[in-house]
């Protein structure tokens, strides 16, 4: 899957990218049930696994076999 790449107002580079538990950052949006969620913390779990701590208070464990497509934005350089 490709990337999709757009402008931010405040001049950040916007992107849509596949994450697994080894690349998913904080700051990534992730929609789930329709309600996006933005990955505030990470606590890494046994045999690859992450627990993802959303700025919402919930939590969500990401298998290593998981994938999602999550925005991440990035400063303009």
């Amino acid at each position: 899957m490709g990337e999709g790449r757009d402008w931010a107002p405040s001049g950040a580079l916007v992107s849509q990218v596949e994450i697994t538990s080894t690349t998913v950052q904080r700051g990534d949006i992730i929609q789930i049930g329709g309600q996006a969620c933005r990955v505030r913390d990470l606590f890494q779990l046994p045999r690859g696994a992450k627990q993802l701590l959303f700025e919402s208070g919930e939590l969500l464990t990401m298998h290593p076999r998981t994938q999602f497509v999550a925005v991440r934005m990035s400063r303009r350089r």
